[in-house]
């Protein structure tokens, strides 16, 4: 279940049903009507695709605003129908392959044509692996999905979508259910999660039933409370309020607390089979899945993982220079590991561990990316339609929540971009880094990106949503960059900070080859991190564990931020006073997320294209 749902959710976390195929441009030229004819035939050849695959999920039906009559359903997670999509996958590259003649295509969608084809032929390489990616891990579990999703997604406008709500918890069981069949088979494959994941998967899989109306705590479960919101909302009669809320309750303590005692009781059962906190060199044809992964998140086929610890020793040679002037910048007389602990113990460089000093890192991160818009069109030509909030990351789900991620917003206004914090322990938020994570994961971060991308015209649906790790992490990166290019982090501090998340990626490089390829121990790992990085021992092990459980992922931000740095010193090489760096993001962000080696050829292209105008 899980394996099939990372999938899902990692490209489509809020799909949109767009204009159908054939909404594209007319080309003006009788020569061109040919090729314009071969693109709407394309175009229609996706739009089926995409139709059909939205029509076998109604996880994505949701997170798009459809409401259908499977708005009470989630999706089919067994081995079986991964098998039978698999085949879909197969047949539809053949297709792609026999029946269309690429040559004449447009430009455009001869663009479209090969992030299809890179997305269908990465599906069948990874395919083999599907049970080696953990079920449950510090990074993702399956327990806080649904919560997550009801919260987030299932919204509740009349008494059928409370119905809808109410099924969804009682066809819980079932769909947890086919995660533990998934568990097992990969157990038999001699795949079980690293043992360092046991104890904070457990703890939030068992706040999921607490509070009322499981127990008498004097608290509503985050469900149930969110349930209730949602029905006092409605304009109904008290007798249907009345009825729902007595239906949710019964699906609640029945089927929906089954389906997690099972869980719970399914990983404590698989403990004693963790084969510990090491990378995936430890599991069956452990060394052929990591450079899978390192394919999946790099898009780079051929990129090793020696050459990328290469690469990460030699940038974090670089930054850890840069650091050293900056630190001299501000008076401190030292050395860089006695700064390192400087940042890490100083009572100034944190606010206060009180919903007080909560909202104030959120105020002040709403405020960094307020000032970003003030002067944002000297280097867009295009910004986001869709708004973007800051928040702090639930409770129930802090312990397994990554420190900082965006969550894109639903292409129907409904629900904006948000930036979400994990601010669990604020003595562990350093005020310096707050500026560059703001960017990073707001504007004009991913929030840039995702949401520009959800936005365009005139491409298939499925490019909107396409999803390749080295670009979406790697433009994080870059806007972060960027933001110092437009003027941004004048306190020397704050660039630090910006230094110090641009160390964090480079020992990302070094770190997960480290593991996975080079059998470092999880200590090893810990301590180049903390030789490198101002952070505490404590998010050292979160970040290590991290990239232990979720291989290759950690690479895709210093691989991605590269590459579109050199192919806009590429650009701006070849074409001097022509170059424009408005055009320059029109073009890393017109056909939204692309593989890196399409990404270069889009560019190319403009090069020659603006030298010849």
């Amino acid at each position: 279940m899980l394996k099939s749902l990372k999938l899902v959710l990692a490209a489509t976390t809020a799909l949109a049903v767009l204009p159908a195929a054939g909404a594209y441009a007319q080309e003006p030229a009788d020569a061109a009507e040919a090729a314009q004819t071969e693109d709407e035939r394309l175009a229609a050849f996706f739009e089926d695709i995409f139709q059909r695959n939205l029509a076998e999920s109604p996880i994505l039906q949701a997170q798009i605003g459809m409401k259908t009559e499977r708005y009470g359903e989630w999706d089919d997670f067994s081995d079986a129908e991964a098998i039978r999509q698999n085949e879909d996958v197969k047949n539809d590259l053949a297709r792609l392959r026999a029946d269309f003649d690429y040559d004449a295509l447009s430009e455009k969608m001869k663009v479209s044509y090969r992030i299809f084809e890179f997305l269908q032929e990465r599906a069948l390489a990874d395919f083999p692996y599907r049970f080696h990616g953990y079920a449950f891990s510090t990074m993702n579990n399956p327990a806080t999905f649904p919560a997550t999703f009801l919260q987030n997604v299932h919204s509740v406008d009349d008494v059928s979508d409370a119905e809808a709500y109410i099924s969804r918890l009682e066809k819980l069981d079932p769909a947890i259910d086919q995660l533990i069949e998934g568990i097992d088979m990969a157990v038999e494959r001699g795949v079980v999660p690293t043992s360092f994941s046991f104890d904070p998967v457990l703890k939030d899989s068992a706040n999921m039933i607490k509070g009322a109306p499981f127990d008498d705590s004097g608290e509503d479960n985050a469900i149930y409370a969110d349930f209730k919101t949602k029905i006092d909302a409605l304009e109904i009669h008290s007798a249907a309020k009345a009825r729902l809320l007595s239906e949710v309750e019964a699906a609640l303590t029945g089927p929906y607390k089954s389906a997690y005692e099972n869980f719970i009781a399914k990983v404590e059962s698989l403990r004693n089979q963790s084969p510990g906190p090491n990378g995936v060199w430890a599991l069956p044809e452990g060394d052929d899945y990591y450079q899978n992964r390192i394919a999946f998140w790099t898009s780079e086929k051929d990129l090793s993982a020696a050459e990328i610890h290469k690469i990460g020793l030699k940038e974090v040679k670089r930054i850890r220079k840069e650091m050293k002037n900056v630190m001299k910048e501000v008076g401190f007389d030292g050395s860089l590991a006695e700064f390192f602990d400087y940042l890490r113990t100083d009572p100034s460089n944190f606010f206060p561990n009180t919903e007080e000093g909560q909202q104030a890192y959120l105020d002040q991160s709403k405020a960094y990316i307020d000032a970003i818009y003030a002067d944002v069109d000297k280097y867009f030509n295009i910004l986001p339609k869709a708004p973007l909030e800051v928040r702090k990351v639930e409770e129930w789900r802090e312990e397994t929540a990554p420190i900082a991620f965006y969550n894109r917003p639903s292409p129907d206004g409904s629900r904006p971009g948000i930036y979400y914090v994990n601010l669990k322990d604020m003595t562990k938020k350093q005020k310096h880094e707050m500026e560059t994570v703001a960017y990073h994961e707001g504007a004009p971060g991913h929030h840039f990106q995702i949401a520009i991308q959800q936005e365009l015209t005139g491409v298939p649906t499925f490019q909107k949503f396409a999803f390749f790790g080295a670009y979406t992490e790697g433009w994080g990166l870059y806007a972060e960059r960027l933001a110092k290019e437009e003027g941004r982090f004048t306190d020397p501090m704050q660039d630090f900070g910006r230094l110090q998340n641009e160390m964090l990626r480079a020992c990302r490089l070094v770190v997960d080859t480290g593991g996975h390829s080079k059998k470092w121990t999880r200590e090893e790992m810990i301590q180049f991190m903390l030789d490198n990085n101002p952070m505490t021992e404590e998010d050292a092990t979160k970040e290590v564990e991290r990239y232990l459980d979720l291989p290759g992922q950690a690479l895709s931000y210093k691989i991605g931020m590269m590459k579109i740095l050199e192919l806009r010193a590429k650009a701006k090489k070849a074409l001097g006073d022509k170059f424009d760096i408005r055009d320059y993001h029109d073009v890393v962000l017109k056909n939204g997320a692309v593989p890196l080696p399409i990404l270069e050829e889009m560019v190319d292209a403009y090069i020659a294209e603006k030298k010849a105008s």
